[in-house]
């Protein structure tokens, strides 16, 4: 039972929608026709209406009567205001995101760039409705596009750009099975076969938008087409045929009372008689022509007077209404100033009360604070002056220890030095056996000379007094070898020349050599100190 209220609720819902839907719709068209005769009228409404749609958030209602405004002020030939009033219009669809509706007022957009020699905006805007169309499957919307893409390249003289577009019109048309748009493009396409010329392909795409107009009781496009044709037959010198034809679309401009086409017709029908030397009803024609153009010239003055007239007033209230406004946003603005203002010296003369009643206990606490802070800092420098001081007593340390490694390979070396001339001494008194036992001792002291234990334990020492020094001084060369970084090492520890070779087992010309192959790879200037050099990283 409950779920049937519910349903029952839901229908008359939707159905109160649908019927305000309709009646919406219902007025725009009604607004349309009107705008036809009495566009100042039409515009007085749409202004009207767009208030209402403003007043009660309607936003697809604002949409378009701002786009239907625009429609009215390109059809008076004001292009600025048409298109403040579509772009106005754009901003709204696409805060209300009916896909449709804003490709249709992009097409619009693109119509008014059209005719005011915009060709890029107009392209630009056929470009985005055409996607937007695409997108949604709206057959109608991309015929209407195509259709107007084939003016641009018409208008351009690329024709054959042109025949392709109108084409993909006509084929939509036909798809969405709507034959008054077909009718339109098949009118289209005898314009294009007009200006190549080709007047029997435009007869027949002519009478076959007449046949669809005629269907569709389109009398406007019925008189247009009709004149056409004979605009057609009279350049293919068929000039009784043509003042035929030129006679029906007059005679039912007469019945709608169009006083354009009456003026186009009887200018088209002095023409045929001109070309067939009867300058009589030439000039009949020709001065009827005349008094309708007046006549058209004359109502368009006075629809133009009054029509600026509306937009003025339009231009002058708005303007009023935004000063208004204005006035009235300063209004609340200053008064939300001085609300705001009051408040915060209330809110100052509470804070300042409280800031004296805590004042005292906050200093003490501060007070104390500080007094932690001072303690904490006094503990933490006796640390770190006992940190300072262990560190400096372990780098003596390191240093006493690398000094005593150094000092005992020295004189061990020398001992072995020693020992070795010795030997080598003795080995020249040439005695055999003697001989042979010496040489074997002689081997063992020169395996002792480059015993990489020793060096390995001096490394260890090296380092943890000179901490990175490896690291860096290998970032002048990648070609130093174990034997140069012995030689670094013993350099920087400031060693004599004669030390050094001891330590290293060579001699004092070997220690030369070396030390110039060492200036090289480091790529050490001529003139600068190797020493000096080695000390300085």
């Amino acid at each position: 039972m409950r779920k049937s209220a519910l349903f029952l609720v839901f229908v008359i819902f939707l159905s109160a929608y649908t019927v305000c839907a309709y009646s919406q719709d219902k007025q725009l068209t009604d607004i349309r026709s009107l705008s036809q005769k009495h566009p100042d009228s039409a515009l007085i409404i749409l202004k009207k209406k767009y208030a209402q749609a403003v007043d009660s958030h309607n936003d697809v209602a604002e949409a378009q009567c701002l786009q239907q405004m625009g429609r009215i002020c390109y059809n008076q030939g004001h292009y600025a205001q048409a298109l403040d009033f579509y772009l106005h219009a754009d901003k709204v669809y696409n805060t209300v995101n009916i896909p449709n509706m804003l490709a249709a007022n992009m097409g619009e957009m693109g119509i008014l760039y059209y005719y005011n020699k915009q060709l890029p905006q107009a392209a630009k805007m056929y470009s985005k409705a055409l996607a937007i169309y695409q997108q949604n499957n709206n057959l109608k919307g991309q015929a209407e596009i195509f259709g107007d893409i084939g003016h641009l390249f018409e208008k351009r003289k690329l024709y054959d750009s042109a025949f392709y577009y109108q084409r993909l019109a006509l084929k939509s048309y036909r798809q969405a099975n709507y034959k008054q748009g077909a009718a339109k493009i098949y009118e289209n396409l005898g314009s294009i076969y007009e200006d190549l010329a080709k007047y029997d392909s435009a007869y027949a795409n002519f009478n076959q938008s007449l046949l669809l107009y005629q269907e569709n009781r389109n009398e406007m496009g019925v008189i247009e087409v009709i004149n056409n044709l004979g605009d057609i037959l009279r350049k293919t010198a068929r000039y009784p045929e043509s003042i035929e034809q030129t006679r029906k679309a007059m005679a039912l401009a007469t019945q709608s009372g169009n006083i354009y086409q009456l003026a186009s017709c009887s200018k088209d029908i002095g023409k045929a008689y001109e070309l067939m030397n009867r300058m009589d009803s030439a000039y009949h024609y020709a001065e009827l022509s005349r008094r309708y153009s007046l006549e058209v010239y004359s109502k368009d003055g006075a629809n133009q007077t009054a029509f600026l007239q509306v937009l003025y007033d339009m231009n002058k209230k708005s303007a009023e209404i935004d000063r208004l406004n204005n006035i009235h946003k300063l209004n609340r603005i200053t008064t939300l100033a001085v609300v705001v203002v009051a408040v915060l010296l209330i809110i100052l003369g509470m804070v300042v009360l409280s800031r004296q009643r805590f004042k005292i206990k906050d200093q003490n606490a501060l007070a104390k604070q500080k007094q932690v802070e001072h303690s904490l800092m006094e503990l933490n420098f006796k640390n770190q002056k006992l940190e300072e001081e262990s560190l400096k007593q372990q780098l003596e340390l390191k240093s006493r220890e690398l000094s005593t490694h150094t000092l005992n390979l020295i004189k061990n070396n020398q001992f072995l030095e020693s020992i070795r001339s010795t030997l080598q001494a003795m080995v020249k008194e040439d005695k055999r056996d003697q001989k042979k036992q010496m040489q074997q001792i002689i081997v063992q002291i020169n395996d002792s000379f480059s015993h990489e234990q020793h060096w390995k334990e001096f490394t260890t020492a090296f380092e943890q007094v000179h901490q990175q020094f490896f690291n860096e001084i290998k970032k002048y060369s990648n070609e130093l070898t174990s034997a140069d970084m012995r030689l670094i090492a013993l350099m920087r520890i400031n060693l004599d020349s004669a030390d050094i070779a001891t330590l290293l087992g060579i001699s004092t010309d070997s220690l030369r050599v070396s030390r110039y192959r060492l200036r090289k790879k480091l790529n050490i200037p001529q003139g600068d100190n190797l020493t000096a050099f080695i000390q300085a990283i």
